[in-house]
């Protein structure tokens, strides 16, 4: 029994792993920064949910296995909801989404401005590309 319990450990680290790999290189190789922010959302919150499912079935004791499912509850609920703001952040700022962006529901929702206005208001800079407008690449 311990010989498959081993072998799912393995095969949940290294999933997690894949995954992790996946949000990393989502961050460095895709165009924007929602794309960046969706691979790092998405795919980093699978991979560590799965690294500490596999620390729950790798120790088999009850306040390690609470723990590690208390973490993967935490990273489920707080992942999505805390990229959801910075991208929503992000847009209100002035960053606005690449050209493989086909639609952007923002520009026309109204409310993506404070006083439920979509343009540039006068005096704000407008934004082009993936850097506020103004701003210099790090």
């Amino acid at each position: 029994m311990t010989d498959i319990l081993n072998v799912l450990v393995g095969l949940l680290l290294i999933g997690g792993a894949l995954f992790t790999l996946v949000a990393a290189i989502g961050i460095l190789r895709l165009q924007d920064v929602y794309m960046r922010m969706h691979a790092a959302s998405k795919a980093g919150t699978l991979g560590s949910g799965l690294a500490l499912i596999a620390v729950a079935v790798h120790s088999l004791e009850l306040d390690v296995v609470t723990r590690a499912i208390a973490g993967v509850v935490f990273f489920m609920l707080t992942a999505p909801i805390s990229a959801h703001l910075l991208a929503r952040a992000a847009y209100c700022v002035g960053y606005r989404p690449c050209a493989a962006t086909h639609v952007d529901a923002l520009a026309t929702d109204g409310a993506s401005r404070p006083g439920g206005t979509s343009a540039p208001a006068a005096g704000e800079r407008p934004a082009a590309g993936d850097q506020p407008a103004g701003g210099t690449a790090h």
